[in-house]
């Protein structure tokens, strides 16, 4: 192998074992200690600050400039004694990054300085907004953007080195108002849900006063060492092997899913783990993934707003703790071909004030009645929303993943189970469809009280190849792209089940008012609903063939390529679940689809630079050094007199790698005259279109020949780190 490559895996090969920096204490010690949370705010707050924050956190009540400069001082104090010398507006624009600024908490005084920090700056910061995405809501020269403080998700203290920063959780907006992040669309879908759920539940329960939307997410994810990393420009540059043939020993064997750790990657986690539950990130489950060199953490369920703040934490504290042990961490959907991509499943429900979670069975017949409700509204709204849960997913990183016969398909439908499959269907039976009358007492003689607190996780079948499955208290969404910031897709899902349930109480209403008991009418509601929702639901296997001809059948979309599946964010529908609701307005929603197509052309245009510089500057010059190797071979042979045909191997060798050098020069010439084509187009969107359809094809027939090349020419002579490499020597 060459020097780089052959230095890069003795790197490797000779790696001591990091150990982690906290090792055998228990983390109830240090759990949240870097968090302002509750029991610190009692502590450095004063009542009526404390009762302040709280109130604003339950029932959104405004904050007095008064107030806000006590909460500022306790928090200022607190953060202080902990060791922290600035704080920063923590936020979340549309690069699908986080964002900050960071100040110093000292301003001079006379020949010295004293610590402050007021209201006005816990409140409100102005940054620089002039770089960040904003689809067009603003020029480039106006700059001016705003954060704003989110009381509902605690601040929290960053150590980075010996540094210590207090972060405030913000929202991020336009100078004239317009949201410029992930979090104000999220925070305002909750609030849509919520008000939507509370109507319902007070049909079964007058004590609930607050219905939140809980997440419970699955980080997927690979890890390979620096050495080899450093090796790889198309690692480093766009997180996935633009090139790379296939081992001899993939996943095939299933011998990694939850095998044995290895122990530099044991290390690893116990480190980003430690520094996970500093900040109260609940991370709990940890092992190994389908893929070699793959693996999974999740936490326990969060308010969706503190998890999805809490992912995008983890994922900066994975990446940043990794180089602490020579690692690099691989966030991108597929990094390599011919092996599992990695996702991050979004396991989603609703919860009540008074204990409930609203997608789990009950005891009682009046709590199953609760259940039900909810459980098939949550299917009505995916039945009528299915294109939109599919354009929150999209981007040109899960495209790769998606129906690729290793993750959900770009098919959404629905898995509920064969347990639950028959309660409906007895629903379905037994309720007769002009009026329920067999209600007594509010006691269901269908006799399906007895059976649905049995629905417990062992009854849901799991069924690994549905995008949306429920699991016996939440609903799983499993499309969701590994390096994905949750907001979206947990917006789009707040929003579609919020305006079903307005739908629902609408028609609830109705056959209440003709006549209808209120058992009786929601019996019929999500008997009807469970009907008009049933080409969603399936249960076999989504990767198959006969799938995607039967999805066909039922009039479900399979849009495979982000620039198709936003355009279900243009529809009439899209408009009135994500726009009339309040969620965005029309120019933020406008704003989110240009950035997107944006976003989509700029990581295609990258990727054809990256591949064309390792084509040209690394992978033909190796072909030819190996090829003009043969042909030395060839013409000794025949100088020493030996016959022809001793040669023949190698003249048939060196025949194929000058076909396969023809074709990765031809398919480069052909991708950068496809990439001049595309300027031409005249909007985002027609530029997204055209790289998605003129460019990136001629990304697999350039690789088809680099990979080929890779499995006939000399070890030696080959520049790149190889899979068996990347993935086997840790």
């Amino acid at each position: 192998m060459t020097n780089s490559r052959k230095k890069a895996v003795e790197t490797v090969v000779n790696r001591e074992v990091i150990a982690p920096r906290i090792a055998g204490v228990k983390v109830s010690d240090y759990y949240a200690s870097n968090v302002f949370n509750d029991s610190a705010m009692r502590e450095y707050l004063s009542e009526d600050a404390y009762k302040a924050v709280k109130g604003a956190i339950k029932s959104g009540t405004k904050i007095s400039r008064e107030i806000a400069d006590g909460v500022a001082a306790g928090m200022k104090s607190w953060a202080m004694n902990k060791g922290a010398t600035s704080y920063t507006h923590w936020f979340q624009p549309l690069t699908g990054l986080t964002a900050e600024k960071h100040d110093m908490f000292f301003m001079p005084k006379g020949d010295g300085a004293v610590e402050v920090f007021s209201g006005d700056a816990l409140v409100q910061a102005e940054p620089d907004a002039s770089s960040f995405p904003s689809g067009g809501i603003r020029a480039t020269f106006e700059a001016r953007g705003y954060t704003a403080w989110d009381p509902g998700s605690p601040a929290f203290i960053m150590e980075i080195g010996e540094g210590k920063t207090l972060c405030i959780p913000t929202i991020f907006i336009s100078y004239t108002g317009e949201s410029l992040d992930y979090k104000a669309p999220l925070l305002k879908s909750s609030h849509f849900l919520e008000q939507a759920a509370l109507p319902i539940v007070h049909l079964f329960d007058k004590d609930a006063t607050k219905v939140t939307a809980t997440l419970g997410w699955e980080q997927e994810y690979f890890v390979v060492d620096e050495a080899l990393y450093y090796q790889r420009p198309d690692l480093m540059f766009s997180g996935r092997t633009l090139v790379g043939a296939a081992p001899q020993k993939g996943q095939q064997f299933e011998d990694h899913y939850f095998g044995t750790i290895p122990e530099r990657v044991y290390a690893y986690m116990l480190d980003f783990e430690t520094e996970c539950h500093k900040l109260g990130i609940p991370v709990r489950t940890r092992h190994n993934e389908v893929a070699p060199s793959q693996f999974e953490c999740a936490p326990m369920f969060e308010e969706v707003n503190v998890a999805v703040d809490h992912n995008q934490l983890l994922m900066d504290l994975m990446e940043r703790i990794a180089r602490r042990h020579k690692l690099r961490v691989l966030l991108h959907e597929k990094p390599f071909a011919g092996i599992n991509g990695s996702g991050k499943h979004n396991n989603w429900s609703m919860g009540t004030d008074t204990g409930k979670n609203l997608l789990s069975p009950g005891k009682t017949p009046k709590t199953n009645l609760l259940f039900l409700t909810f459980f098939v509204n949550v299917i009505k709204a995916v039945n009528e929303n299915a294109d939109l849960l599919r354009a929150s997913i999209a981007s040109a990183n899960n495209d790769h993943r998606l129906g690729a016969n290793e993750a959900p398909p770009a098919i959404i439908s629905v898995f509920i189970g064969s347990y639950m499959t028959d309660v409906l269907n007895e629903i379905e039976k037994r309720v007769a469809k002009d009026k329920y009358d067999e209600l007594t007492n509010a006691n269901l003689k269908l006799d399906i009280h007895n059976k649905i607190p049995d629905v417990m996780l062992d009854n849901t079948d799991r069924n690994r190849t549905s995008p949306f499955a429920f699991t016996g208290n939440k609903f799983e969404f499993r499309a969701v792209g590994s390096s994905a910031n949750c907001a979206q897709a947990m917006t789009v899902m707040n929003a579609i089940v919020g305006k079903q349930l307005l739908d629902f109480k609408v028609d609830l209403d109705k056959l209440i008012k003709d006549g209808e008991t209120k058992e009786g009418a929601v019996m019929r509601l999500l008997r009807q609903y469970y009907i008009d929702s049933k080409k969603v639901l399936f249960e076999g296997d989504g990767y198959s063939d006969a799938w995607e001809k039967e999805a066909k059948k039922r009039g479900l979309n399979n849009v495979k390529t982000t620039p198709y599946a936003l355009d279900f964010f243009t529809t009439k529908k899209a408009k009135d679940v994500l726009v009339k609701t309040g969620i965005y307005n029309e120019r933020e929603l406008d704003a989110r689809i240009e950035i997107l197509h944006h976003s989509y052309s700029l990581k295609i245009a990258a990727e054809a630079k990256i591949l064309a510089d390792l084509a040209v500057n690394q992978i033909i010059p190796a072909g030819l050094e190996y090829l003009n190797n043969l042909l030395a071979n060839i013409k000794g042979l025949k100088d020493a007199g030996i016959a022809a045909s001793a040669s023949k191997a190698q003249k048939e060798l060196a025949n194929e790698i000058a076909i396969h050098i023809n074709g990765i020069k031809t398919g480069v010439d052909k991708m950068n005259l496809a990439v001049e084509a595309v300027h031409k187009a005249k909007t985002t969107e027609e530029h997204s279109k055209a790289y998605c359809d003129k460019v990136k094809p001629l990304f697999d027939v350039i690789r088809d020949h680099v990979d080929a090349l890779e499995s006939i020419v000399d070890d030696s002579v080959w520049p790149l780190p190889k899979y068996r490499e990347m993935l086997f020597i840790r």
